[in-house]
């Protein structure tokens, strides 16, 4: 028994530690910053002003290369989402262009977009997509969150199963929105290419910076920096990664309330059972 209350001691320790750490290492030794969301932890929720916040910078500086493609007009209005009526995410979908068909007559048209319909893509093929970007392939932001969270390792992922971490992706991409920086002396950047340390495929990125001071104009008093850009663009896009994450967590946690229940019916069914029985 003393050895086991010892192990659960150690691991508690350890998982403070893990919650204390400013920072973690990851993908040849970056350090990526763990930030404050209001979605983390097992009761966490979007902050709906940051997701409509969010989405105006997809929408005026990253929609023009990276697609929202597994994302639906109307996935805008409905529960655990950004909060947009029906009403305005039908005006939302009328400002885009999708492509139908065949018609009568077997050709495909365009015609605007209504709630029914995904996203489109800004390009029409990858290769379309390479040529105007250099030869770089922007990704699409749909699952972006969770495809790009930077690997933990051990032990670290342990810990994160006691600490509930599970923000790797926009902290990385938030990190990667801010990093960009001149090249130290001595380190030449490739043409075409960026100097930014927390890429985590190498210092040397494809993008070119895209935020900037005031480049979003925001109308509810936010402050309009890119750091505040990145950090809304960010939980937009772990929405979108993960559209129904507090359904999920409002599910785990009646789960475990039902778990807690029922052991205890157990416990007391059986005291009740067998309390004349000699053991």
């Amino acid at each position: 028994m003393s050895t086991m209350i010892k192990m659960v001691r150690a691991l508690t320790a350890a998982a403070a530690i893990a919650v204390a750490a400013p920072a973690f290492a990851a993908g040849g030794g970056v350090s990526i910053e763990r930030q404050e969301w209001s979605f983390a932890g097992p009761f966490g929720t979007f902050d709906r002003g940051q997701l409509q916040r969010g989405f105006k910078v997809y929408k005026e500086v990253c929609a023009a290369c990276h697609g929202l493609r597994q994302v639906a007009f109307r996935n805008l209005a409905e529960e655990g989402g950004p909060g947009f009526t029906e009403e305005q995410a039908k005006v939302i979908a009328a400002e885009y262009t999708v492509t139908d068909g065949p018609n009568d007559d077997g050709d495909m048209f365009e015609r605007s977009a209504v709630l029914a319909d995904k996203f489109p893509s800004p390009f029409p093929n990858e290769q379309a997509a390479r040529a105007s970007n250099g030869g770089a392939y922007p990704p699409d932001f749909s699952l972006l969150a969770k495809a790009r969270a930077a690997y933990r390792g051990f032990p670290w992922f342990v810990f994160d199963a006691f600490t509930q971490y599970q923000e790797q992706g926009p902290d990385y991409i938030y990190a990667l929105l801010t990093g960009y920086h001149e090249a130290p002396e001595g380190v030449e950047v490739p043409a075409g290419q960026y100097y930014n340390p927390k890429f985590l495929a190498g210092h040397f990125i494809g993008m070119a910076p895209p935020l900037s001071e005031e480049v979003v104009e925001y109308t509810d008093g936010t402050p309009m920096t890119t750091e505040q850009y990145a950090r809304d663009v960010s939980a937009f896009m772990m929405w979108a990664a993960e559209p129904h994450l507090e359904a999920r967590k409002q599910t785990g946690f009646r789960v475990m309330i039902f778990l807690i229940v029922f052991a205890g019916l157990l416990y007391f069914t059986k005291k009740t059972l067998w309390r004349n029985v000699e053991h």
